[in-house]
């Protein structure tokens, strides 16, 4: 919604009376105080606003305590603004598919895990999160960690200011069969020598996922993750060979929905997916081998495909190069083309897709590197800026808050210099990034 002139004026007007008003009561104390008011003023040359199919020029976003009051026509009345007149604003990106907790590269040797701190992988997630935000995506969904709450402190101290870090859904520890793909058991390690913190989701039969999405639930999770069928970066699993029955994901889902939080099911086989959208499950992650009638289900179920058509190639290369284990290469190999070409058909045939990076599988950072890969395989850019801001946010949950640059929502706010709608890949390297009405780059 676009607030004519004169009455964005009043509103202005309003505020910096009442922040007048603020300043007079040091001299003289009450009993009550009103409350703070924090006005921030962007002037954007060309404004892609995440709803709408073209561009908007010359457009002034008004933020008032974190929120969006007012979008403008022509540039500010005031001196004190935000000057991205030379630039293309967007909303703040979305990715719906992070590991905030994790390293790049820790796939080279999982046993990692098993030695890692709380203490240590705080360190690693504040690292992750402040790079995150730096590179535009000012909104998360952290979708598993090994250790189940890492991800849940990590938001809680963003939350509260701590840290630096963007928006941010966490779904507590994977929920996943013994053995399965996210059940971090590996070649020459007794069961009995891996720490019981690093297998909190493990379950078999419906009762016991029900216990155990309710007890991810009990301790802050936002989002709900099943491992449906067997991950590339696991031991042993084939990647499309079902392992949760359609009646634990069902148990899940219910748990999931009751709490009103999304489940969002890890899937690369066909006969997994379908289960996962009969079952109930919002989203699904990676699609690899989705047979027509798998994407006709997701259609009719209006259920999204959580993609990471970039990854293939980043394990292909620095995986060798680092030595990653054969198995996973191998899986990698299997599966990166095949999903790759159902991401094209699925978007043909009307499938939601949202941005979704498997980050950090790579540097985090380096989110933005799937952008042209989407392109390439049939998305316009439009589409492609959509399935990371109001799409994405539709499907976590979030629509009336982030994901568009429209009033009532955050302030999230990424700018570049250029045009993304000609060379997507601008978006690599974002130039501005304001969050909540609060420049961070």
């Amino acid at each position: 919604m676009t607030i004519p002139a004169e009455k964005m004026m009043a509103r202005v007007i309003t505020s910096l009376v009442a922040a007048a008003a603020l300043g007079a009561c040091d001299a003289t104390p009450v009993e009550t105080s009103a409350p703070d008011i924090n006005l921030v003023t962007v002037h954007c040359g060309t404004l892609i606003d995440g709803i709408a199919d073209e561009p908007m020029s010359n457009k002034t976003v008004a933020i008032f305590n974190g929120r969006i009051d007012a979008i403008l026509d022509g540039p500010p009345s005031t001196d004190d603004y935000i000057d991205l007149s030379d630039y293309t604003c967007l909303p703040g990106l979305i990715d719906t598919h992070t590991h905030l907790v994790e390293r790049d590269g820790s796939a080279a040797n999982l046993s990692i895990f098993y030695t890692r701190s709380l203490e240590d992988e705080q360190e690693i997630a504040r690292g992750n999160a402040a790079v995150t935000l730096g590179a535009g995506f000012t909104t998360v969904r952290n979708v598993g960690a090994y250790n189940g709450w890492a991800g849940r402190v990590l938001r809680d101290r963003i939350n509260s200011g701590e840290i630096d870090g963007p928006r941010m859904q966490t779904a507590g520890f994977y929920l996943t069969i013994p053995g399965g793909g996210g059940d971090l058991v590996i070649p020459g390690y007794e069961e009995e020598d891996i720490p019981a913190r690093v297998r909190m989701g493990i379950a078999r039969g419906p009762d016991e996922f029900r216990r155990k999405a309710q007890i991810a639930v009990a301790g802050g999770a936002d989002v709900l993750k099943a491992i449906a069928s067997g991950a590339v970066l696991a031991f042993g699993g084939v990647p499309g060979a079902p392992e949760m029955t359609r009646e634990e994901l069902q148990a899940v889902a219910e748990v999931a929905h009751a709490a009103g939080i999304k489940l969002t099911a890890h899937a690369h086989g066909a006969e997994s997916i379908k289960d996962a959208i009969l079952a109930g499950a919002d989203s699904i992650e990676h699609a690899s081998l989705a047979d027509d009638e798998a994407i006709a289900l997701a259609v009719q179920h209006d259920v999204a495909f959580s993609m990471d058509i970039y990854n293939g190639t980043h394990i292909a290369t620095v995986g060798r190069e680092q030595g990653w284990p054969a198995e996973f290469l191998r899986k990698n190999d299997e599966t990166t083309e095949a999903q790759r070409q159902v991401f094209t058909k699925a978007h043909a045939a009307g499938v939601p897709i949202i941005f979704g990076t498997d980050a950090a599988v790579y540097p985090h950072g380096d989110n933005a590197k799937m952008f042209p890969v989407m392109v390439e395989r049939g998305m316009t850019p439009m589409q492609a800026i959509k399935a990371a801001t109001s799409v994405a946010a539709n499907y976590i949950g979030w629509s009336d808050d982030v994901g568009a640059i429209e009033t009532s929502r955050y302030g999230d706010i990424v700018a570049v210099r250029g045009n993304p709608l000609t060379d997507i890949g601008i978006l690599q390297r974002i130039d501005v990034v304001i969050k909540g009405g609060e420049r961070f780059k």
